[in-house]
């Protein structure tokens, strides 16, 4: 997975591929409606596929939603395609999880 910074327009064009995910400075955000511990589930299955790609979203868990935040330390908190890569997993393994988007 790319770890360089990418210029704006490379990242409005990951957004652009991403429906739901949401810059804020030198992060993406996305959150999901699921129910507490069905948002436990998910965290574990995403936290199984962040191990095994070496890159991790900073995740909130509330009783209704799960929000996650994503940015690429090692590059000065700044967006890298492997944050876009690790975005798309976790919008797969949301689906899995019938996760909906969350509006708050």
């Amino acid at each position: 997975m790319g770890k360089d910074p990418l210029p704006d327009e490379e990242i409005a064009a990951h957004l652009a591929e991403l429906p739901g995910w949401v810059r804020e400075g030198d992060t993406i955000t996305r959150a999901f409606s699921v129910r507490y511990h069905g948002g436990v589930a998910l965290i574990v299955n995403v936290a199984d596929a962040e191990r095994l790609v070496g890159h991790h979203a900073d995740i909130d868990l509330r009783w209704d939603h799960v929000r996650f935040r994503i940015t690429t330390h090692d590059a000065g908190h700044r967006l890298t395609a492997a944050d876009f890569e690790l975005a798309a997993r976790i919008d797969r393994i949301a689906e899995v999880h019938q996760a909906q988007a969350h509006n708050a």
